[in-house]
């Protein structure tokens, strides 16, 4: 049997630049949204799931406006959040990301991801296509747990505005990345929501 995750992150925010934690998506990610929609608009989806975060759930309508055949519903699993927090193995480099994280956010983003892995990641037993569309953090602790990584793993993995993560959910063999932060379907000006490099 087939089981494969298709995940897709939020479309680009309007006013994101000025920190503000949720939004309207902005016009160019309305453009990046129906992008990743013509995309995918071959693969015979069994369910699409997205969250209910405001830039997340206009993304997954103007997804499956495309999609006649697909609705997707809203789910608290897949909201933003901070999967894990500082641990002794985590390089020093990243103890800054911490410095306004509250214990109290850490400990929510633990449990939600636990209940996420155990909803999504769980083998099928029949054919099956699951649409995902959600956050950067969120994908990248997919992506951590596809490899069996230390929990810190999923600080420096990082997905573009709805760049394409596909996950092989398998029964007998532990789950395989497909591809990760697949932007072919984007052309250059609509690829954005990757960290800036800053020059040395």
């Amino acid at each position: 049997m087939a089981h494969y995750l298709y995940l897709v992150r939020h479309g680009e925010q309007q006013d994101a630049e000025h920190g503000l934690p949720d939004g309207p998506l902005s016009p160019r990610g309305k453009r990046q949204a129906m992008a990743i929609a013509e995309r995918l608009g071959g693969v015979p989806f069994t369910r699409s799931y997205h969250s209910p975060l405001q830039r997340a759930a206009e993304t997954a309508e103007i997804m499956t406006q495309r999609m006649p055949a697909l609705q997707s519903q809203p789910s608290a699993l897949l909201m933003d959040c901070i999967p894990s927090g500082p641990s002794p193995d985590m390089p020093h480099a990243f103890e800054q990301f911490f410095g306004a994280v509250t214990q109290a956010e850490i400990e929510a983003g633990q449990a939600q991801m636990a209940d996420a892995v155990s909803e999504f990641l769980a083998p099928a037993r029949e054919d099956r296509h699951d649409l995902l569309i959600t956050h950067n953090f969120v994908i990248s602790w997919f992506v951590r747990e596809v490899f069996d990584a230390p929990n810190w793993r999923w600080l420096g993995l990082n997905q573009a505005n709805c760049a394409l993560t596909i996950i092989r959910v398998r029964s007998a063999k532990p789950p395989v990345l497909v591809t990760h932060n697949d932007l072919g379907h984007l052309p250059a000006e609509l690829r954005t929501g990757l960290p800036v490099e800053q020059p040395f």
